[in-house]
């Protein structure tokens, strides 16, 4: 049992309980960038699909293989490991070569092989596509209800609510996050862990009492609005017909605060509040729920799932 608070829903209580992640191949991501890659230069990008595996360890086995430095490979973003993932690595090798033909790895496939001049970076991509299975006897029961609310997900967007895992097992990560504002000693490699949780909790604590009033999509005086699909924020001042039809039709999106954490020389940033889910589908099928939709970097496919679901 999580330790997290159960969030406010902004659509109304769960139709069902569910179970994700019953097998791997019951939730599928598949990044999507907006990069056109040259056909040269000297990086590999290497297109992969991995099941039961996490991104590091990829990345790891990518760089054992062809014995460069695991900080010669490229990734746009971390990825389920309970799940069949296909993204994109880069890696850095001037003089190429056909060496991917003997890669192997548990639960790993190198689908395709390109050259590019540049390093992937983080956060390069565009978002992800999901489909994803919610398993619960007898769901055909409540297979109007669950059209009806995935046509109100779909007109309105979902909280842009963080995931529990990114708060770790039992909400852990908070408390390193704390001993990291507290002053208290706390292993290097955990720093950035802690203090990302504890900012995301205060985050997600603010959208929970916008969500609670109401207000979570809808742009008020005294906010910060961010440009639908780009890192562009601007300050409301005053809340015009203009702002208010823009927010209505998903161009912008009120935000909250990822506070500032002085003791680590953290600056303050901002998140919107909502999260639009584009090209959302479903279907029952036996005892699953089978979703398809598409989110924005950063985004966390859960806060979607928790509309229509308490996830078990």
């Amino acid at each position: 049992m999580s330790n997290l608070p159960d969030w406010a829903r902004a659509l109304g209580p769960p139709l069902f309980a569910g179970q994700i992640r019953a097998t791997p191949e019951d939730f599928v991501v598949t990044e999507e960038l907006d990069i056109d890659l040259s056909g040269d230069g000297e990086h590999d990008w290497l297109w992969v699909e991995k099941t039961g595996a996490n991104t590091h360890w990829v990345a790891e086995r990518l760089a054992q293989h062809v014995r460069i430095p695991p900080r010669d490979i490229g990734y746009a973003g971390l990825k389920d490991r309970h799940a069949v993932t296909r993204q994109w690595f880069s890696v850095r090798r001037p003089a190429g070569g056909n060496d991917w033909q003997g890669f192997e790895a548990p639960g790993v496939r190198i689908l395709e092989q390109q050259r590019h001049g540049r390093k992937l970076k983080r956060g390069a991509h565009r978002g992800n596509r999901f489909r994803i299975a919610v398993r619960a006897a007898g769901i055909a029961g409540v297979s109007t209800a669950i059209g009806d609310r995935v046509a109100a997900i779909s007109e309105q967007g979902v909280p842009n609510y963080f995931g529990e895992q990114r708060f770790g097992r039992e909400g852990s990560n908070v408390a390193l996050g704390q001993a990291v504002v507290e002053g208290r000693r706390v292993p290097r490699h955990k720093r950035s862990i802690g203090l990302s949780a504890i900012r995301s909790f205060q985050f997600n604590e603010e959208l929970d009492r916008r969500v609670t009033d109401g207000t979570w999509n809808t742009v008020m005086p005294g906010d910060v609005a961010n440009l639908d699909g780009t890192g562009s924020i601007f300050n409301v001042e005053e809340v015009t017909t203009d702002l208010e039809h823009r927010c209505a039709e998903m161009d912008i999106h009120p935000c909250g605060l990822l506070p500032e954490v002085s003791a680590a020389r953290v600056a303050a940033s901002h998140r919107p509040l909502r999260l639009p889910v584009r090209d959302l589908q479903w279907e029952v099928e036996a005892d699953a729920l089978w979703l398809e939709f598409r989110l924005g970097r950063g985004s966390y496919a859960t806060a979607v799932l928790r509309e229509v679901a308490s996830i078990q």
